[in-house]
Parts: C-alpha cells; structure tokens; sequence
C-alpha cells in the first residue's frame, strides 16, 4: 500500500540517521504533544533541514530541549522564530544580592524613624482620647459602662491569676536554687532570702507579670476589636452616635488599671513562696527564719517601686492593644498581623519601661 503523502507531510518524524538525528515534517500545537515523547531520546546533534513547518509551540518545545541538543539545519523563518520565543521567555531574577548603597541605607533608616515616629504619635493621641473620656466620666460617672468593666476585669485579671501564680512560683524555686548553688560556696546561704524577696519585689514579679498580661490580654483586644471593625460594627456605632472609646477602649484599659496591680500582688506572695520552700528544701531556712529575714532586711521601697510601675505597665498594653485593634482593615490576615505586632510591641514597651524605670529609681537612690 502506498504511504499517503499528505499523512508524511503533517507528522513529524523523528528518525536517527547514522550518528545525526534528524526531525522533518510539521511541528505545530496539534502534534507537539506526540514529540515531546520522543524527544528526550535523542543526543547530540538534531537536523531539522526536513521540517517543513514551525509554530511557536514547535518553537518553545526545540527551545527546551535547546540545552541537550545541538540544533542545526534551521531555516532563516524558522531560526527567526525560535529566536523570538527564546527572547520572551521569563528569566529567573539574579540570586546574587547587590550591595546597599550608602544612600539606600540612609533611606531606609529614615523610613524606620518616620514610621517609629507616626507610631508614637498614633499611640499618643489613643492615650489622649482614653484620658478625655475618663476626665468625661470623673464629671459623669454614670457614663461608665460597668458591666463592660467587670466583665472586662474578669477577663484579664480573674482567669489571669493561675497562670500568673504559677510562673511566679516557678520563678521564686529557681532563683532560690540558683542563689543556693552560688552563695553556698561563701557560707552566705541566709542572704538567698534578701536575692529573692528584691528580685521579685522589685522587677521579677511585676515585670513578668506585665509580659504575661500582654501576651493574653493585647492579643485579645486587638482580636476583639479588630473583628468589629472588619464587621463594620463600629461604624455603625458612629451611626448610632455611640461613642467607641468610651464603650471599647475605656472599660479595657481602666480594667487593667485596676486588676494588673493586684496580679502583680499575687506574684510577689506566690514568688515569694516559691522562694521560701525551695530555701526550706534546699538550704535548711526554716519558714520563720524566712519571714524574720524578710521582714527585718526588705524596706517598704522595693515594695513600692514594684507597684509604681504596674499603673503604666496597663496604660501601656491596653493603649497598644487597642490602637492595634483600630488598625485593622477588612481581611482576616490585617487581622492576624496586627495581632502579632500588639504583642510584640506591647511586650517590647514594657520591658523599655521598666529599664527607664531602672535607670531613674537608681539615680534617684531608692
């Protein structure tokens, strides 16, 4: 039977000639598919002076396989093609990081002063209007909202204290073991109880509270209040000629005003009881012998410095996370980003004013 030579003419025909592969026929989108089998197996150099036709699909598949074979034989159209699809095919960008230039670095860190500064002022004005509306509520204390209050202090501050009494504990046992281990060697074991009673006094137990609050509580107004904005909530209360900062952010920051000091309170009692057992355990001071130490060798001080911080450790979680809250646009992952950045800005606050409260109280002698 005789081979019809239209069928000859419309197939490509990939055939090895010798030690030369040759490729002849047509090589369009319709039949680029049966090649692209075929193709792998050839090696070394491919003569195409029998393809009679070329596309750019033809074109993108001899272009692939460009780098395992050498193409020859090309027709002036058909090299002109290939030449065309080479050109627009996309090139991964270049792996190696050029150097900043002085001018760059300079640009970027001015970008992070003028964002660190528009976040202050940002920060300012909530604790200005927080401010305002409790100098609106001294005038017009019927205007508190105090069911939002207590259901706001039990949040941050009832279901706080286990979590709260525990890391303090914990911390009151290792600073006791640690101590022990250290001033043994001296024969100075009694002055573990004086370690103990000013760390946690004095920083540990406020401090550790604050980041713990500010972890579980900024992240929770930030949550709160960004999932009403996203649901327009609070532009509907703008309708309603309901005042927001005095239904959201006042009865959450005046709630940590009020509960944060008391958490720190259990803090320092569990701390310190933490403290006392593990020197009872470990050291042989005896309960009463703790308690006359401290007593006798603790001032009133270091008392007092560790609640003077608690107040603004609470404006500053509760401004942050709320300001968080309001920055939130309209997408869950807004959401969850500034999430993130409350707890981690509120955390980073704290720990900075408690080290400007450190560097003050040690100029100031107390």
């Amino acid at each position: 039977m005789a081979t019809d030579p239209e069928t000859v003419t419309t197939s490509p025909v990939l055939e090895r000639d010798g030690g030369v592969w040759r490729l002849s026929g047509v090589l369009t989108v319709r039949n680029v598919s049966a090649l692209a089998a075929e193709l792998p197996r050839a090696q070394g150099a491919l003569d195409l002076s029998g393809l009679t036709r070329l596309d750019t699909a033809g074109a993108y598949l001899l272009h692939s396989h460009s780098g395992a074979l050498e193409l020859t034989g090309l027709r002036p159209d058909h090299a002109a093609l290939l030449d065309r699809v080479a050109g627009t095919i996309p090139q991964p960008p270049d792996p190696s990081r050029h150097p900043l230039t002085a001018a760059q670095i300079l640009e970027r860190i001015g970008r992070m002063v003028a964002n660190a500064g528009g976040f202050l002022v940002e920060i300012t004005d909530m604790l200005g209007l927080f401010l305002a509306r409790l100098g609106r509520i001294a005038r017009h204390p019927g205007q508190l909202p105090m069911t939002a209050l207590v259901h706001h202090a039990d949040q941050v501050g009832w279901r706080a204290i286990p979590i709260v009494s525990l890391m303090s504990f914990l911390i009151g046992v290792v600073l006791a073991f640690q101590g022990a281990v250290q001033l043994r060697q001296f024969g100075a074991e009694i002055f573990v109880v004086d370690l103990i009673s000013i760390s946690i006094l004095r920083e540990l137990g406020i401090l550790l509270t604050a980041i713990i609050v500010a972890g579980r509580t900024a992240s929770s107004f930030t949550a709160a209040i960004g999932s009403m904005k996203m649901r327009e909530e609070i532009d509907a209360m703008r309708t309603l000629a309901i005042d927001p900062a005095m239904v959201l952010f006042v009865p959450r920051i005046l709630a940590l005003l009020i509960t944060l000091p008391i958490l720190g309170l259990v803090a320092n009692v569990m701390g310190l009881f933490g403290g006392a057992l593990m020197s009872w355990i470990e050291l042989g001071i005896s309960p009463a012998v703790f308690l006359t130490r401290l007593l006798e060798e603790t001032g009133t001080n270091h008392v007092l410095v560790g609640f003077v911080k608690a107040p603004v450790f609470a404006i500053i979680i509760g401004v942050i996370g709320c300001h968080a809250g309001m920055q939130v646009r309209g997408n869950a992952e807004s959401l969850g980003a500034q999430t993130s950045s409350a707890v981690v800005r509120a955390i980073f606050a704290v720990i900075l004013a408690d080290a400007l409260f450190s560097v003050f109280f040690a100029m100031m002698d107390i």
